[in-house]
């Protein structure tokens, strides 16, 4: 096969390599072991690495989960997708619970506005309903949240002419 040489699969490699990756954007330490192990890197070398790396600070899992927490609230979605993405990143529960809260998300808010924005208001029949909690429900919100959203919940409160 034509084309640059390879490096060889050393530590340094690795190190390079992980960097590159976290320079674009940030990674759990499961996923940065796992892109160094399908770039050719054996599963110690890369272990030490994406160690090393954590100890100077270039990775962190908390602040991977921040990131995503906060990404994926503007595009959008519920907490137990989030949830869900997080430990399939096998980002530490500590860290998924603290990102959660940092976020300080109105799950309730952010489900009527999505519905809103998507559908124009509450639904017309059970049909409707089904198809509008499928939806949110798809995207990751909790029931308590889906049901306020499909009531009209979250709207400015009428005001009492007495």
């Amino acid at each position: 096969m034509a084309g640059r040489p390879r490096k060889p699969l050393d530590a340094t490699g690795a190190r390079d390599s992980a960097l590159r990756a976290l320079g674009r954007r940030e990674h759990s330490a499961a996923e940065l072991q796992a892109k160094l192990k399908r770039r050719g890197h054996d599963a110690d070398t890369a272990a030490e690495v994406v160690e090393g790396l954590s100890e100077r600070g270039w990775q962190s899992d908390s602040r991977y989960a921040e990131m995503l927490v906060r990404n994926r609230v503007q595009q959008g979605y519920g907490r137990l997708r989030i949830v869900a993405e997080l430990e399939a990143a096998r980002v530490p529960r500590e860290d998924i619970s603290a990102a959660l809260e940092a976020a300080e998300c109105d799950w309730t808010g952010l489900a009527c506005s999505l519905q809103r924005r998507r559908f124009g208001g509450p639904p017309a029949g059970a049909a409707e309903w089904q198809k509008q909690y499928r939806y949110l429900a798809g995207r990751g919100f909790e029931s308590g949240p889906i049901r306020a959203a499909l009531k009209g919940g979250a709207q400015e409160p009428e005001t009492d002419p007495d």
